[in-house]
């Protein structure tokens, strides 16, 4: 507990997920006195419930397609089956050793944890159980949480992500209520482990908001690994019985499966916790702030999903270093949305930075893309991958937006970040010498080629 007796702080955070440790651990750095308050466990939803178990299962299910497709380049596998019990068994050891590590940090950084369930008493104050944490300034970071829709209770073969990671069986079939990010994900998991699984989407494209190159190349990806999706298809209402469930939609078309996945989003997990009530403005559940995630009250910041925009880890994480150094009076950058780099980790993957070619020309009008197709990449070749790098420049000036497909794309994003960020101009890009053969050089083709001096393609 407190090692200060009066529990007052320079920085009480309230919420230990991604961005309320990031911005802990930070604070510290700086020689403030920081306490955090936390329900559940360190780490939040990104370590327990969401990144990290869901990539375990991805890895899981990529080993599965290996197996089973080891024949066609000569290796003699098969693939016998999936133990969920053995492949819950790895997730979980993944998780509890980086929550292990978590913990080792925030002890010795000298971080005084409060564990409970923390409430808003004061514009410098927060409850947890019987004690009262003071605070100079109050961080909120309280994360989010599973969104259903109207009519569609959860319960029995009805779940979100948090209870799918929990299945102790592959479900013969499944239909997936949401096309983003979410349910492309388990889609592509359980297509690897042996099940049907149908998407339903009520907008004209999977992973909506990304460009439409890659909605459309994954929609081509996912019929060639028969997982089916249905287009601008409304939910309507769902029944279950023993058997299934039947999803009913606009229309009168139905869908009928083993289990029901609900992928619409995540709403922010601010509700009765004394937020409104000491003057934080929230608008339809959200915490707004300014650019430097300070609210309407001087002393009292939020970060990470409670902050309307992307809902990604390592953009709490961003928030919560960001809002430490601003404390700490460090003028630090503003987190910008835009500039955050953005992976759904299907198979194939889908990786992308800065604006879409949409987005580009509303704000330039006139703009110059290119888009590599990875057949003509090595590496690519090897993987067996299809997809595509496209870059997306504002006319005659720096490259804006990096809109990637393919197999491990996620781990290309990286460097088409630092295009963005920095402004980089496809010449600036074209010079640099990439390593062969990687999927990495088709960054390097696309730049050369919007340079003006394509090599590998047909310009």
């Amino acid at each position: 507990m407190a090692d200060n007796a009066d529990n007052s702080f320079d920085v009480v955070i309230l919420g230990g997920g991604s961005g309320g440790y990031a911005c802990a651990l930070r604070a510290a750095q700086l020689g403030l006195r920081v306490a955090m308050v936390e329900k559940d466990k360190l780490g939040g939803t990104c370590l327990h419930r969401g990144c990290i178990p869901t990539k375990a299962l991805l890895h899981a299910a990529e080993v599965a397609d290996e197996a089973r497709e080891g024949n066609s380049i000569g290796v003699k596998t098969t693939l016998d089956g999936i133990d969920m019990s053995a492949v819950n068994s790895y997730k979980d050891g993944v998780v509890a050793g980086l929550y292990k590590g978590l913990q080792g940090l925030i002890k010795s950084a000298g971080i005084t944890m409060f564990e409970g369930e923390g409430r808003l008493v004061a514009t410098d104050a927060v409850q947890v159980n019987e004690t009262r944490v003071t605070g100079k300034h109050v961080v909120l970071g309280t994360g989010s949480y599973a969104r259903t829709l109207p009519g569609l209770d959860l319960g029995g073969r009805v779940m979100t992500s948090d209870q799918a990671l929990t299945l102790n069986d592959v479900p013969r079939s499944v239909v997936v209520i949401g096309g983003s990010v979410i349910g492309c994900e388990f889609a592509s998991v359980w297509r690897s482990f042996g099940a049907d699984v149908t998407i339903v989407e009520a907008l004209p494209h999977l992973v909506p908001l990304e460009d439409q190159v890659l909605s459309k190349q994954l929609e081509r990806a996912f019929r060639k690994r028969k997982i089916d999706f249905l287009l601008k298809s409304r939910f309507s209402e769902l029944s279950q019985d023993d058997d299934g469930v039947t999803v009913t939609l606009e229309g009168g078309k139905t869908v009928t499966a083993e289990m029901c996945l609900v992928a619409v989003g995540r709403g922010a997990s601010s509700s009765d916790l004394g937020f409104e009530s000491q003057g934080v403005h929230v608008d339809r559940g959200w915490v707004t702030t300014d650019e430097r995630l300070r609210t309407n009250i001087p002393t009292i910041f939020a970060i990470g999903d409670l902050v309307p925009g992307l809902q990604l880890a390592h953009r709490g994480f961003a928030h919560g270093i960001f809002v430490a150094e601003e404390i700490a009076d460090q003028k630090p950058m503003p987190v910008v949305d835009i500039n955050i780099p953005r992976v759904t980790y299907c198979d194939p993957e889908v990786a992308s930075v800065g604006l879409t070619e949409e987005q580009a020309r509303t704000k330039y009008g006139d703009v110059d893309t290119f888009e590599y197709n990875l057949t003509g990449n090595g590496r690519s070749k090897i993987l067996g991958t299809a997809g595509v790098v496209k870059l997306v420049r504002e006319k005659d000036g720096p490259i804006v937006g990096v809109h990637m497909i393919g197999s491990r794309m996620g781990e290309q994003v990286g460097e088409a970040s630092l295009i963005v960020n920095w402004e980089a101009y496809p010449e600036d890009v074209a010079q640099f010498v990439h390593a062969h053969p990687t999927q990495t050089e088709a960054l390097g083709e696309a730049a050369l080629a919007l340079a003006g001096k394509p090599l590998h393609v047909h310009a």
